[in-house]
């Protein structure tokens, strides 16, 4: 079975990646490219994706060194600034000249998220769309609603809803606001995240029932691991958040979790594509 990891982060304090004004406290310890490659290696992760890190902002070029550095393990998804209006250049410039496949927004449930409402955000799922790349969406369910608006008017642009948006497992509303949007071709959902929203130990069986509605909703192909490496260790070790889907979640038959571990991610960052340089 081929592990694919669709969501970590990197970063590392250097003078040469300087950390964004806006971040007053800086992580205590480093999430180097190597510790990854380390731990990918010690569970059998063939390829990660690397999402830029809020602490940088909107400045890629620590997580373009670790692209650029380590090409065959990893693919990039970048972040721009979502209330400049030059955004989808800067995407463009991410994506085509320091080799990003993708971006992530993460628009707030109260009114500082309201740009994701504006009028900023067409020409970025625009511009997303026509470079084929996937938008990432880290919110919460009360903001999904404004995101099927978008979907409507953009809906050849792949969206990966990022940890579930993060539903409580008892919110059963709340829940369906992300089931809602399963009747989207082109949305997937990383069903991540199972130990913030816990209230138990490892497995987090008070989740599963969580992941197998989204499951049913969106079906294999749309939906995949990852394992928010470093963020996780607060809850969970890297290899966990791995063994809670293959080895706990039973409902799974053994050919969709191939799609949960691997196969969706490609269908969104096709590394045996990049590594060829198409």
């Amino acid at each position: 079975m081929r592990i694919i990891d669709p969501h970590v982060h990197v970063w590392q304090s250097l003078p040469a990646f300087p950390w964004a004004p806006e971040t007053k406290t800086p992580p205590a310890n480093d999430a180097t490219p190597e510790m990854l490659l380390d731990l990918m290696r010690a569970n059998g992760v063939d390829k990660t994706v690397l999402v830029q890190v809020i602490h940088y902002r909107w400045d890629n070029r620590y997580t373009a060194y670790a692209l650029e550095r380590y090409p065959d393990a990893f693919m990039g998804v970048c972040r721009v600034n979502p209330e400049d209006p030059a955004a989808p250049d800067h995407l463009s410039y991410w994506t085509e000249e320091r080799g990003f496949h993708g971006v992530r927004l993460s628009p707030v449930v109260d009114a500082s998220g309201d740009w994701f409402t504006g009028p900023l955000m067409d020409p970025l799922f625009r511009r997303a769309t026509e470079l084929g790349v996937p938008m990432l969406i880290l919110t919460r369910t009360p903001r999904l609603p404004d995101l099927a608006a978008l979907l409507e008017r953009h809906p050849d642009l792949d969206v990966c809803i990022d940890h579930m948006a993060d539903c409580p497992p008892d919110a059963p509303a709340e829940l369906q606001k992300l089931l809602d949007l399963a009747r989207y071709p082109r949305v997937f959902v990383k069903i991540s995240h199972t130990w913030s929203l816990s209230k138990e130990p490892y497995p987090w069986r008070d989740t599963h029932d969580l992941v197998q509605r989204v499951y049913q909703a969106f079906g294999a192909d749309r939906i995949m691991w990852g394992t928010d490496w470093p963020v996780c260790l607060a809850h969970a070790t890297y290899a966990q958040t791995l063994t809670v889907v293959r080895d706990e979640m039973h409902f799974f038959t053994p050919e969709d979790l191939e799609w949960v571990l691997g196969k969706t991610a490609l269908r969104l960052w096709p590394f045996d594509t990049a590594a060829q340089g198409g």
